[in-house]
């Protein structure tokens, strides 16, 4: 009994010092500020974040998900060599990311050069800023979809298939219900990563300013008391997301 409540203990003292941060938001840092300095730019930087986020989302399920069927469905060694290319794209330093992203989507690069040629410019605009997303976060929800049509039962998608189910009907009756909290979760991650997205998208398109950039606007512009209440909002609206997947995976097993 002692030493569970001294685990007890030493868990709650790890989870104090972990959301310790977060009492910054009740920081002595003065009046918080929303003038007409601050406020204009400020929405704009919110309808940016949410509305091409939301975009870059749907690009992400579109392309990762087929993506995910086809790596889970690999062999091992093809698995192992595709999950490796997404790993590099994860663990690429957001910066790097950026840097490179602007060389091969420049005009010295054959991609940028192509793009040009239809007049699409991939820097600092609402498609820059949609790609960069991509990038940032699609290897995430990749990962997360591979496991969670790995964690699908390979013997009940069999046995649809034998009833003469079409493979989309075999997807959508079968494999989808099974993976749908798995496919939410990896989602969340990606939408969390791409929103929160600071280092590639300054490089690649500081306009128009989505909430990382205009957080650093603010406090470089007119200090702490501008940043908190987009802090606040920014925080609103990645966090709800993965913290409601991730209570409702905990109830799976029990529904």
């Amino acid at each position: 009994m002692a030493a569970r409540w001294i685990g007890r203990g030493g868990i709650v003292a790890f989870a104090l010092a972990l959301l310790y941060p977060l009492s910054g938001l009740l920081g002595p840092v003065g009046p918080w500020r929303w003038d007409q300095d601050v406020a204009p730019q400020t929405l704009a930087s919110i309808r940016v974040s949410l509305g091409l986020t939301g975009v870059a989302m749907i690009v992400v399920l579109l392309v990762g998900t087929p993506v995910a069927i086809y790596i889970a469905r690999a062999n091992f060694r093809e698995r192992l060599l595709w999950q490796g290319a997404l790993l590099l794209s994860i663990l690429l330093p957001p910066l790097a990311l950026g840097i490179l992203f602007s060389i091969a989507f420049g005009p010295a690069g054959a991609a940028g050069r192509w793009l040009e040629h239809f007049g699409v410019r991939m820097s600092n605009n609402p498609p820059a800023f949609v790609a960069t997303q991509v990038y940032v976060s699609i290897g995430y929800y990749v990962l997360g979809a591979i496991a969670a049509f790995q964690a699908v039962p390979a013997m009940l998608e069999k046995h649809a298939a034998l009833l003469g189910q079409p493979p989309w009907a075999v997807f959508w009756r079968v494999t989808f219900p099974l993976s749908r909290l798995g496919l939410a979760a990896a989602l969340s991650v990606a939408w969390v990563r791409a929103l929160g997205e600071f280092g590639a998208v300054a490089i690649t398109a500081y306009y128009p300013s989505g909430m990382p950039v205009q957080l650093w606007v603010n406090l470089q512009s007119f200090g702490l008391p501008a940043v908190m209440p987009l802090l606040v909002i920014f925080l609103a609206a990645a966090l709800p997301l993965p913290w409601v997947i991730h209570l409702l995976a905990q109830r799976r097993p029990h529904a």
